[in-house]
């Protein structure tokens, strides 16, 4: 006897279940911007590395021997902390902790994995360079560096990487590290 179906019976055997709830709107916010501020610390890392011209001229890329946080740190020698600042300038390790640092959690969060930690990472980095930085000149505290640290925040405590990300996959959900 042949099985009738019809559109609005209900048929155990062909219902098709999905692991991800429907997505609020807010999600795909926190998703945009997660993506917007990884290709800032993305675009950071290529445009220092390979000299692009947009930050950086070719002549001082990163292949090319130029230092990648000596422009910067060398230019804090006057702020509150700029002696601390100005020793670090061209050191190799400060150097490659620093690229690390744009590449890994440009990455992250460009993907979607590994949101939490590119969080934590991003933060610091934001809150080491708003630092070199002090006094400011345009406001006695904010700036742009906090802004992005606190943006870094709301990324990792609204699980942006499950929007338009790699957080779903199944590793990640089943490494809490990995989110």
């Amino acid at each position: 006897m042949a099985t009738i179906f019809h559109p609005r019976t209900v048929h155990p055997e062909i219902v098709a279940t999905t692991d991800t709830p429907a997505k609020n709107p807010v999600q795909y916010v926190w998703a945009a911007a997660r993506i917007a501020l990884g290709w800032v610390f993305l675009w950071a890392f290529l445009d220092k590395t390979f000299g692009w011209g947009f930050a950086t001229p070719a002549a001082k890329a990163w292949i090319n021997g130029g230092s990648p946080t000596t422009g910067f740190l060398k230019g804090t020698g006057e702020n509150a902390l700029g002696g601390l600042f100005t020793a670090l300038a061209g050191q190799v390790w400060v150097d490659w902790l620093f690229m690390l640092g744009l590449l890994g959690v440009g990455a992250a969060l460009v993907l979607g994995v590994g949101t939490r930690i590119a969080a934590v990472a991003g933060a610091l980095m934001m809150a080491l360079m708003w630092a070199a930085e002090l006094p400011l000149t345009t406001n006695p505290f904010m700036d742009e560096h906090i802004i992005y640290a606190i943006v870094l925040a709301g990324l990792a405590l609204a699980d942006a990487g499950t929007t338009f990300g790699l957080g779903n996959l199944r590793i990640v959900r089943e490494h809490e590290w990995l989110k």
